[in-house]
């Protein structure tokens, strides 16, 4: 393995018209983080050491997407190939003295390992010039091919300038290629535009080194790992793949997955062993689940914190900012936000929290909200330790439930209520004796008369 620093070049400058949306094609998300911050994340488990971004086409937005990365950024003006693409980035390179990969930012799932073996072949014995990452897909569409023999490389062609016999091997190019950086901007200087789209190609770099009696090589990864996205269909397909994988190693890890294929995970979720979940549950971004918890089936849950043991759903909603302590229960129709519920606290069906403190083995009854905005304000609720909140209660914010307090069924709460004291807020109930008798027979009678 080569100790030279690491560098890649991301081209993001395209069109990407068949996604037909005013973003750009590589800020659309896969398991909600956008396909170039995948791509910048394995290159950071990989250890690169810049990274370059050339844009173009929508400039600004993905400019503002790797804000928060260190990463350099270089505009391709005119869409004139990919090899030009990559020349772009030379002057943010100037002085770099090391190993240069290029890649493009709409090929989100290419793993740390991958580029890591890419590098090793690149500093072999026989210390090719470039190395070209190629796959073998089920179906080799307009992909470019790789002719080669024994790993090594004879001819590139894209798939316009292939003959049929060409066209009928099936080890296809990636796009993604790496080279020494005193190799990358002179090989890719030499490449002309001479083909069906008279454009200037990246791989064609290749065709110039053995030209100049340069070995090159190809090694070979998955088809789900270099898949690329270039319109909606093929982001439901990277999801998917994404998806899959996610789930076989949660499985793997220890956790409970009853029905696999529709337990959906974002990015970033974080899932312990000895967690049981239920069909048809959704994660956003921001989850973290404790062992022991169980998620029952069809509750979505983004910016959660879920304690060990606790219990969720069904059919709930936790929203960010929601904390559930260690054996805390939400049942059915249940929805946190910006709430934490304390240790043993439940709140079993139909209640609304949000801006609340709910505090240990406290009890809230169907029906419950922590009325928290009055249309431009929030405000907090605070319930505390063993208190129990009747059916159907509106606790209007900002209010104090004090410990082991009680409040009855059906009240609109608008004081605080002092530890162990219980607060009734309903009119006295009165009965008119025989009227409901009364009424019955005369609406039947009208009725019956009609």
């Amino acid at each position: 393995m080569s100790n030279r620093p690491l560098a890649a070049i991301i081209l993001a400058a395209g069109q990407g018209t068949r996604m037909k949306s005013e973003k750009h094609k590589v800020l659309h998300p896969i398991a909600g983080k956008p396909m170039l911050h995948h791509l910048l994340d394995s290159f950071a488990a990989a250890n690169i050491d810049r990274s370059v971004v050339v844009v173009g086409v929508k400039r600004e937005q993905v400019e503002a997407a790797v804000a928060d990365y260190p990463v350099d950024i270089a505009v391709q003006s005119e869409q004139l190939g990919t090899g030009h693409a990559v020349l772009q980035a030379q002057p943010a390179l100037e002085g770099f003295d090391g190993d240069i990969m290029a890649c493009f930012g709409d090929v989100p799932m290419v793993q740390p390992e991958t580029i890591s073996a890419m590098v090793a072949r690149l500093h072999e014995d026989d210390k090719p010039a470039c190395v070209v990452l190629g796959f073998r897909p089920d179906d080799t569409k307009a992909y470019g091919r790789i002719i080669s023999e024994n790993g090594l490389i004879s001819k590139m062609v894209e798939h316009k300038d292939a003959s049929e016999a060409e066209r009928g091997v099936n080890l296809c190019n990636s796009g993604l290629l790496l080279a020494r950086s005193e190799d990358m901007f002179g090989l890719l200087a030499r490449v002309d535009n001479d083909n069906a789209q008279g454009e200037y190609y990246l791989p064609d770099m290749v065709t110039v080194a053995l030209a100049e009696n340069r070995a090159c090589a190809v090694i070979e990864c998955a088809e789900w790992e270099v898949a690329g996205v270039n319109s909606r269909a093929e982001l439901a397909a990277v999801e998917g793949e994404w998806q899959q994988r996610r789930r076989a190693q949660a499985m793997a890890d220890g956790v409970s997955l009853i029905a696999p294929e529709t337990v959906w995970f974002s990015s970033d979720t974080q899932v312990s062993s000895d967690v049981i979940i239920e069909p048809n549950v959704i994660f956003g971004p921001g989850v973290s689940i404790a062992s022991g918890a169980t998620i029952y089936g069809h509750s979505h849950i983004e910016g959660a914190t879920i304690g060990a043991n606790a219990k969720v759903g069904p059919f709930a909603r936790l929203r960010p900012g929601a904390v559930m302590e260690e054996g805390s229960k939400v049942g059915n129709f249940v929805e946190m936000k910006k709430a934490t519920l304390g240790k043993g606290a439940k709140a079993n069906h139909l209640t609304y929290l949000g801006d609340a403190e709910v505090g240990e083995g406290a009890n809230i009854g169907a029906g419950t909200i922590t009325c928290n905005y009055d249309g431009y304000f929030k405000y907090k609720t605070v319930i505390g330790k063993g208190a129990f909140i009747g059916s159907n209660s509106a606790l209007v914010a900002p209010v104090n439930i004090g410990d082991g307090a009680i409040v009855g069924a059906g009240a609109t709460l608008t004081k605080d209520v002092a530890a162990g004291d219980l607060a009734l807020v309903r009119a006295e109930q009165t009965a008119k004796e025989g009227w409901a008798d009364r009424f019955n027979k005369a609406s039947a009678k009208k009725k019956a008369g009609k």
